[in-house]
């Protein structure tokens, strides 16, 4: 935890001194990565006495808890905030571990009273009091866990509770109950009627329901003779809370609950569990039926009865019926029988398919989620290593690769007796093999033999099903199945029933574990399946470029791991990329394209098969940057934006060349789609390359007819570009009114945690609201921005692991991209760029020390970033530091040569800043030489040149800026003119 307040603060693990600034650290720790008011601060800081200057003397502490506290506090307009995210300060990841289950770890995390820094001040009265209420529930919680196990050690603690806290009726409750079970049931009857008379002489209540209940157990006079057959538990019961809870509502509400799931999912375990905690007076009793062909044989040796009816009616028993698959049918007719003739009889029941019988209540044993599934094999390791210390991440990663399924993870745990971590994750691919104890049943000593009692239980048209639903990745819909694997929806449900196959929305999905089991070598079916998804990726296309786009890229979305599939396995797959590059370009996913089409052209080679020439030269295109003729002359659309965009690599001036005759071919072209693309890509290429003047009138055409199409990505791109013009003009009102529309748009299209789309825009847009004078408005766009992009990064970070954890075992070129992927995870260049467009934010509302505080942060990173950035990046630097030769002749040097004239004409109205009015003039000149522009719009470069006019007079700066727009490489010779760096 990086703060923490469950006790005395500590902030990055240390003490912090001053007692006014501990108060301050406390108050913003509440509301972490949210912006507290001033006023806010003012009034919970000083209550009833604020200092005489109180703004300034909020300032000065925050000056101090700075000092105390580097780069967690940052500044906003109305207010301050910490900069950290809710999970690493203790207070908040305290509630989300009550929340999730895991008070053990919750409790962990108090060192002492709540806020005792801030003790005495009125705002933390009652978060102080609601922590301590959570905490004693959490730790009631845990007591209740620990009773059946601990019970000598419980007696001790709840003493000391019920001392310390004499009218908390839980803690009572517990004590009693422990009392009881040590045989001291007269201590147990006393301490009730100690409490019962301090509640009402106190409160004037009487004894709730959880206390008159440890009552009544206590006033047993012998505990009965248990009736029922239920084994003793041998390990702990881990991860089932909320099943055991919904099984014991369905119980009570039907008499026949089955419990139906995959093998190896814990039913028989959850049932035991489920009814061990039940008050049946009858008694609970057990018939397994793994290894029986009769079940009312089984049911009457149980019972050591053959009159069943008869030595049950009048009584009220619960009968778990284990393991029914098998025997379904007579199960069924069994539980149908006895449930007729007994009243008061209930069955739970286990199997790999539903009974089927009237009444029925279904119960679906489902793997475990990641949280509970990381517990049990934290927990069983720990059983075969006790020295071994398993990090959650690394429990969670195994049981992600193992579906959750609980024996998979108590098998893959027992094998850290004998071998590495290390060594458990690179088998985890032959998981089938992983062995049981010598004491399992068979069907249960390897994965492999659990699946195997499910399989040999279908038919062969089952089981020709299951082969072929594994060519799937990731699901998928009914049409599908039906069309690959010729499969009718008597066996497709046959299947779901026998919990080998699941149905999620309109998807039916499979286990990897199941995959692998099922997975043999089906190259007709593997064709049909990539037929079937080639020809899906073909229908959808033309939709992509309509009002329906949406609608059909989530379908895209959906079969994202069948489309790459059937493109790994298609026998034509220049045939399938073809109508994969457009939705690739949508999505804003260029590097997944540019990788896609290497590895098919490494497949297909370097001579086009005939008629896939287009598809062909595509692939040379997007993985080389070559450019072949055929798609030169084509109208697709990924042969249209892909070189225009940056992939392919030409000189200017053919890039203009070709984008100019492209224009005129197609100007007239009958799809008004194509017509709109075209002129999109000659406007990007003229502000690039060409005439900046001249982008706006083919890009507002091209708005319109995408706008008239309804293609939501045409439409962005259009106003991204016009915002671009816009403020390439100085106009920052204009371009904000055109950046705000493509911000929602690419939200629709990509999502905020998608780095190349929204978030692009997002920073952007709080950039320009800023340099339009809106700061408020540029503060809570960038506030937005930075949530994302930590988002962003810390689900990289996530995505690191993963790809790390494939990594091993991997080999060859699959070994090689693995971590190729997880090193480009790591890069926090999102982070960085928000924290630079906050610093220039800071510094227009006068806060220089926190712009310089965060440009140090920014530069600081461990970052990839483009020459623009760190060329922007250090003008912005150069205007809070000391010494700012150093800072912009790095920026002149990183963009001279570069292409991005909009860029290098913004690095030298920043450098000329810091010149003599002659040579400032100078470099106005060829910045706007570089813009296309006669006279920007921007009030900062006019105040600029208004000082160079003062200095210089009107003909004399004229002049200069004609010599200025002149000079072949503007950048050198503004290096010449710069104070000598240090």
């Amino acid at each position: 935890m990086r703060v923490g307040i469950l006790g005395p603060l500590r902030v990055a693990g240390r003490e912090i001194g001053g007692a006014r600034v501990r108060a301050l650290l406390v108050r913003l720790a509440l509301d972490p990565g949210r912006v507290v008011t001033a006023d806010r601060l003012i009034d919970d800081l000083w209550p009833g006495d604020p200092p005489a200057h109180p703004t300034a003397a909020l300032q000065s502490l925050v000056s101090r808890a700075r000092r105390e506290a580097p780069g967690m506090i940052s500044s906003h307009p109305a207010g301050y905030a910490l900069d950290v995210p809710p999970g690493e300060v203790d207070a908040w990841a305290f509630e989300r571990l009550v929340r999730d289950g895991e008070v053990h770890r919750a409790l962990t995390l108090w060192r002492g009273e709540a806020l005792t820094d801030a003790a005495g001040l009125p705002f933390s009265a009652g978060p102080a009091a609601r922590l301590e209420e959570l905490r004693l529930t959490a730790l009631a919680s845990r007591i209740a866990a620990d009773l059946e196990a601990r019970t000598g050690e419980v007696v001790a603690e709840l003493e000391g509770l019920v001392a310390a806290l004499p009218l908390r009726e839980p803690f009572h409750a517990l004590l009693m109950r422990a009392l009881t079970a040590e045989g001291r049931r007269a201590e147990a009857l006393a301490l009730f009627e100690r409490i019962r008379a301090a509640l009402a002489a106190e409160l004037g209540v009487d004894p709730g329901p959880e206390l008159r209940q440890a009552h009544l157990e206590a006033l047993r006079e012998a505990a009965p003779v248990p009736k029922g057959n239920l084994p003793a538990r041998l390990t702990s019961f881990v991860g089932r809370a909320e099943d055991v809870a919904r099984v014991r509502r369905s119980l009570r509400e039907s008499r026949l609950v089955t419990l139906a799931g995959p093998g190896g999912a814990g039913k028989t375990r959850l049932a035991v569990e489920t009814a061990a905690g039940l008050d049946i007076p009858d008694g609970v009793w057990l018939v397994e039926l793994a290894a029986v062909t009769d079940v009312r044989a089984a049911v009457e040796g149980v019972f050591k009865a053959t009159d069943l009816v008869a030595a049950l009616r009048g009584s009220s028993p619960l009968i778990v019926l284990d393991n029914c698959e098998h025997v379904i049918e007579d199960a069924a007719r069994v539980a149908r029988w006895l449930l007729s003739e007994l009243a008061g009889l209930r069955i739970l029941a286990t199997s790999r398919e539903p009974l089927d019988i009237p009444g029925e209540r279904l119960h679906q044993v489902l793997p475990l989620p990641e949280g509970p599934a990381a517990e049990l094999f934290a927990d069983r390791a720990a059983a075969a290593r006790p020295e071994l210390v398993v990090s959650r991440e690394e429990a969670a990663r195994i049981c992600r690769e193992l579906d959750g399924i609980p024996l998979a993870i108590e098998l893959a745990a027992a094998r850290l007796r004998t071998m590495p971590m290390s060594v458990l994750v690179a088998q985890l691919g032959d998981r089938l093999a992983f062995r049981g104890g010598r004491t399992s049943e068979p069907r249960h000593r390897t994965l492999r033999a659990v699946i195997d009692w499910s399989w040999n239980l279908l038919s062969e048209g089952e089981r020709e099903l299951l082969r072929g639903l594994t060519v799937f990745s990731g699901g998928a819909t009914y049409e599908a199945v039906s069309r690959v694997c010729g499969g009718d929806l008597e066996l497709l449900s046959s299947l779901v029933d026998k919990s080998l196959i699941a149905v999620s929305g309109e998807r039916y999905t499979m286990l990897e574990t199941i995959r692998q089991y099922a997975a043999a070598d089906l190259p007709g079916r593997r064709q049909a399946h990539a037929r079937y998804y080639t020809e899906l990726a073909e229908s959808a296309e033309p939709h992509l470029r309509t009002g329906d786009q949406l609608v059909w890229l989530a379908r895209l979305d959906a079969e994202r791991g069948n489309l790459d599939a059937a493109l790994r396995h298609s026998d034509d797959p220049l045939r399938l990329i073809l109508p994969l590059l457009w939705p690739w370009i949508v999505r804003g996913r260029w590097r997944e394209m540019g990788e896609q089409a290497a590895a098919v052209l490494a497949r297909v080679g370097e001579v086009a098969p005939q008629g896939r020439e287009l598809a062909h030269g595509l692939c040379v295109a997007l993985s080389r940057g070559e450019l072949t003729e055929v798609v030169r002359e084509s109208d697709h659309p990924a042969a249209l934006n892909s070189w225009a965009l940056g992939v392919v690599l030409l000189p200017a001036d053919e890039v203009i060349r070709l984008t100019e005759r492209g224009l005129d071919r197609l100007r007239d072209h009958p799809d008004p789609w194509v017509r709109s693309s075209a002129l999109l890509v000659a406007g990007i290429v003229r502000f690039e390359y060409g005439t900046v003047a001249g982008a706006e009138d083919l890009l507002e055409p091209a708005l319109a007819g995408f706008r008239a199409a309804g293609d939501r990505w045409g439409q962005w791109a259009a106003l991204y570009w016009l915002s671009l013009v816009a403020e390439n003009r100085g106009d920052f009102a204009a371009a904000v009114a055109l950046a705000e529309e493509p911000e929602r748009l690419a939200a629709e299209l990509s999502g905020l945690e998608t780095p190349l789309g929204p978030m692009t825009f997002l920073l952007r847009l709080g950039q320009l609201k800023g340099r339009a004078g809106d700061h408020a408005g540029a503060a809570r766009t960038l506030d937005r921005a930075w949530v994302a992009a930590v988002r962003v990064r810390d689900r990289a970070w996530a995505e690191d692991g993963r790809m790390r954890d494939q990594a091993r075992g991997a080999d060859g070129r699959a070994r090689d991209q693995a971590w190729a992927v997880a090193g480009r995870a790591g890069d926090q260049g999102l982070v960085a760029r928000v924290m630079v467009a906050r610093a220039e934010l800071a510094r227009r509302i006068g806060d220089l020390g926190e712009a310089r505080r965060l440009l140090e942060a920014a530069m600081a990173l461990d970052v990839e970033e483009s020459a623009q950035f760190r060329a922007l990046m250090r003008v912005e630097f150069a205007r809070v530091c000391d010494e700012p030769a150093g800072p912009l002749g790095r920026a002149l040097e990183l963009m001279d040569g570069c292409s991005d004239r909009t860029v290098r004409a913004t690095v030298l109205e920043g450098v000329a800043e810091h010149l003599p009015a002659p040579a400032a003039a100078e470099l106005l000149g060829a910045a706007r030489a570089l813009r296309g522009i006669g006279e920007s719009a921007d009030p900062h470069v006019n105040d600029l040149a208004a000082r160079c006019v003062r200095a210089l007079g009107p003909d004399a700066f004229q002049a200069a800026l004609g010599k200025g727009a002149a000079i072949p490489h503007p950048e050198r010779h503004a290096l010449d003119r710069l104070p000598t760096r240090r």
